[in-house]
């Protein structure tokens, strides 16, 4: 198939660059997968931004994901992890490097307490525009969707992992929340399923990632994966889901400035 038909904005993926520190989580620490690798790997996809993603074993370093944003330039942007105790300023000089949101890993930790995460959502987006994500199995968010529900902006990773939460899921969908259509070997959902009901939802949540390197994943990303998001939901829709939505939803300098010029965003 020939990927380059799309354009990508890649809303999901990591950089593991072993010159910063990392730290044991649960006693793994994954390979290094450096900015040459991963563009390397998705060399045949148009590829016009993504999100880099801190791992739960980068914990609350930000000189790797600095550095990861000033090699890979204009379009790319960062998601980090942040204790409660970042200042306004550090928010600010972070956002200037490109960082657009801050994650909270429930499932695998290295992030902040769950318990602050309405007062650090509340604040980041009023600092700086910025949103939260969650990387968390979906069986946990009936207990958190009231406060979810009141945030300014979050995302739930990896369709939520989870088919025994995946009605809650599509509820925070319908209260404004957005979804990654990343990680298809991580969960036990149908893929094709879970694509079609988000997207019938809402058409601007979904956003698709590549997950790059998918570590600790039971099957890595495979471009078969791109084709099922094509397949299920059709060219123009996928389009959407492949780039528009994340761009807009990120702020990517490059996309935006290209609708500024243009009038058009991926399409």
């Amino acid at each position: 198939m020939d990927f380059c038909r799309f354009k990508l904005f890649d809303a999901h993926f990591h950089i593991i660059d072993p010159r910063f520190p990392l730290v044991p989580n649960r006693g793994f620490l994954p390979e290094r997968y450096l900015t040459r690798d991963y563009l390397e790997r998705t060399e045949s996809y148009q590829l016009v931004g993504g999100a880099v993603v801190s791992g739960s074993f980068q914990a609350f370093d930000q000189d790797y994901l600095v550095n990861a944003l000033a090699r890979l330039g204009r379009g790319f942007v960062g998601v980090t992890q942040l204790p409660r105790s970042v200042t306004d300023e550090e928010i600010m000089e972070l956002d200037l490097a490109g960082v657009r949101a801050v994650r909270f890993n429930i499932k695998r930790g290295g992030s902040e307490d769950i318990r602050h995460l309405e007062d650090m959502a509340t604040r980041i987006h009023d600092v700086a525009g910025w949103h939260v994500e969650l990387y968390v199995d979906s069986c946990e968010l009936a207990e958190l969707k009231p406060l979810l529900c009141r945030l300014p902006a979050f995302v739930i990773d990896h369709l939520g992992l989870s088919k025994a939460g995946f009605p809650t899921l599509l509820k925070l969908v319908e209260c404004g929340g957005r979804v990654k259509a990343t990680g298809f070997g991580r969960g036990d959902l149908d893929v094709a399923d879970a694509l079609r009901s988000i997207h019938a939802a809402n058409p601007e949540a979904l956003m698709f990632g590549t997950d790059l390197p998918s570590t600790r994943a039971e099957r890595p990303f495979s471009d078969s994966d791109f084709l099922l998001v094509l397949q299920t939901l059709g060219e123009e829709a996928a389009q959407r889901v492949f780039c528009d939505n994340g761009a807009d939803f990120y702020r990517s300098d490059a996309v935006l400035a290209d609708q500024q010029e243009h009038g058009v965003g991926c399409h």
